[in-house]
């Protein structure tokens, strides 16, 4: 079958690769729309040490399936619409039995090869995973749409591990994709007021758009003051962070209220300068979020019922011989471009 191969660093090839093989417990999908996430243009030039070459990235996808391991229950059925976690957990381990299937001991990433393990992903015509990881999808959702909902579940998972309630407001800062989501998700589980921050007023727009009610760009206004104006000094209630910078973190915990709650979704910095005065004076809470932990059904309805939209981040959608230029194009850094998705059967 044909896939987009990672064949060294820098350098993506439509390649003539295996089937995969199906195991008893599996499900073989063709891949109908994969999405271009920001980790796998980070691995693109081997900087994360996670996409060692020769690898098939890709691990937001949706599709059809078209074979099924003879271990498979009645739940899962050819011709069937699904889309799959790009998280693969064992089941068995002390995490996994406790409810918490992010946090596995053994888990594995698709389309990631970091030394321990080598696990092809999606760029691909078709793909096997396990079938404890598939999701079926409700016939009004496309594919490109639904290839998103593995980026809709980790916004989806940092408002549900964030302390929000009905009425709180809430800072988000950065309005990348994830932050653009996230906007959304916290107002779906509650806040009414949202303030959005980045330094990119073209995404500021489109976060307006997606349902912020006020937009900060933080090299015009100092965000901690700006927050304060719009809550009679109080400051918000719940910020939640999505780029993972000492100056976002900073700026994120600076932004809410004494006894506030702060999660942390971003980590492009592997360590960060933490004002910890602030934090314990304040009696802050900060938590952490990876991933997602069984979210997908509910971020299926929540795209179903238009509470979180994912069509205005769709930029560009390309076939697997476009891959390559368009790899090249993204690491160059295409300000023009949010979400490209790539359409293995066209």
């Amino acid at each position: 079958m044909k896939a987009l191969l990672l064949t060294e660093y820098k350098k993506m090839e439509l390649s003539e690769v295996p089937e995969p093989e199906v195991g008893s417990h599996d499900v073989l999908i063709q891949v109908e729309a994969c999405g271009i996430c920001g980790s796998d243009i980070h691995g693109y030039d081997g900087s994360t040490g996670r996409r060692i070459p020769p690898l098939v990235m890709g691990h937001e996808a949706a599709g059809i399936v078209v074979a099924i391991g003879d271990q498979v229950d009645s739940g899962v059925a050819i011709g069937d619409r699904v889309t799959f976690d790009s998280m693969v957990s064992c089941g068995n381990c002390h995490f996994c039995r406790k409810g918490h299937a992010n946090l596995c001991d053994n888990r594995r990433v698709l389309g990631v090869s970091c030394g321990e393990y080598r696990q092809h992903g999606a760029f691909a015509e078709r793909i096997a995973v396990p079938q404890h990881i598939v999701y079926s999808l409700p016939d009004d959702l496309p594919f490109e749409h639904a290839a998103l909902v593995e980026a809709v579940s980790v916004a989806v998972h940092a408002a549900n591990v964030t302390d929000v309630e009905l009425g709180d407001t809430a800072v988000v800062v950065g309005t990348g994709m994830i932050g653009l989501l996230t906007v959304q998700a916290i107002k779906a589980a509650g806040a009414s007021c949202v303030i959005a921050v980045d330094v990119n007023d073209k995404r500021l727009a489109v976060a307006k758009q997606l349902g912020a009610t006020y937009t900060i760009n933080a090299n015009d206004e100092d965000v901690a003051n700006r927050v304060a104006e719009l809550t009679n000094g109080r400051g918000a209630d719940i910020a939640l962070e999505v780029v993972g910078t000492t100056a976002t973190v900073q700026s994120a915990i600076a932004s809410v209220r004494k006894g506030g709650h702060v999660t942390l979704v971003g980590n492009v910095s592997p360590t960060i300068d933490l004002p910890l005065q602030s934090v314990v004076t304040r009696e802050l809470t900060i938590k952490g979020t990876c991933g997602c932990n069984g979210e997908y059904p509910a971020c299926i309805a929540l795209m179903s019922s238009g509470a979180i939209q994912v069509a205005p981040l769709i930029t560009q959608q390309i076939s697997l011989a476009d891959g390559p230029q368009w790899f090249e194009r993204l690491y160059a850094g295409d300000p023009g471009q949010m979400k490209v998705v790539i359409r293995p059967q066209q």
